[in-house]
């Protein structure tokens, strides 16, 4: 099986603390992965290593056999790789359509083929009416959808989502897990880091668990969910052990 992203024993210490201790991940192509864990687990910084936000201090990230550790982000979302945030950053002034189209800007020849491509992202996340209001006016759904659209205009290979479902309502949860299937059928991969764990039930092909900066976990979402070390380090030993 072809990866796309490939973490090897990735090490990064701030000061004392080791927010991530040899961890090592595999994502392959149109697969979509969960990265869960408590507060302080480690996911965020994950996340940042991957991006080029932080360099780690073992360990290599590797995009399609290639060597990526260290890029810097713009490098990194350039060669196919970008995030969402768990709070949304749009430029809040500006229109929704014209914070895709500067995302759009990266891969167009022209401003026109941009604004063309912004409005394509926008009506496949059903945002098309939306196009004309500021960033600012739009509630938490459609602010988590438009962080979506600013990363999908970019033609990326694989998308790091940070919390797309908190705040979220069953049903709208279920329709967000219905477009990230369809933006995975167009070959994009994903790691969606998530703390609603039941809505990575029916979304994630494989869910990987991290704790104090380690990978305590691996596998089908259902199987997960019901080991006793991943109960022990969200619940505590109490329940794990009921």
């Amino acid at each position: 099986m072809k990866h796309v992203i490939e973490v090897e024993n990735v090490t990064k210490r701030f000061g004392g603390l080791r927010a991530l201790n040899d961890v090592g991940l595999k994502v392959a192509g149109k697969e979509i992965i969960g990265l869960i864990g408590p507060n302080g687990a480690g996911k965020t910084t994950l996340f940042n290593v991957i991006c080029g936000y932080l360099k780690p201090d073992k360990g290599k990230v590797l995009f399609n056999g290639r060597n990526i550790t260290g890029l810097p982000p713009y490098t990194i979302c350039e060669i196919g790789i970008v995030r969402t945030f768990q709070v949304a950053r749009p430029f809040r002034k500006l229109t929704v359509f014209e914070n895709v189209v500067i995302g759009a800007l990266l891969r167009s020849k022209s401003f026109n083929e941009a604004k063309q491509k912004a409005l394509t992202i926008l009506k496949l996340l059903g945002m098309e009416d939306f196009r004309n209001l500021r960033a600012e006016q739009l509630g938490v759904v459609y602010q988590k959808r438009l962080e979506l659209a600013k990363a999908l205009t970019t033609d990326p290979k694989v998308i790091l989502i940070d919390e797309c479902m908190a705040g979220l309502k069953p049903e709208e949860i279920e329709a967000l897990k219905k477009l990230l299937h369809e933006i995975r059928n167009n070959g994009v991969s994903m790691i969606v880091v998530e703390h609603v764990i039941r809505g990575l039930i029916g979304l994630c092909d494989r869910v990987v668990v991290l704790h104090h900066g380690e990978k305590i976990a691996e596998g089908n979402p259902h199987e997960i969910i019901k080991a006793p070390e991943v109960k022990k380090a969200y619940l505590g030993e109490e329940y794990a052990a009921a």
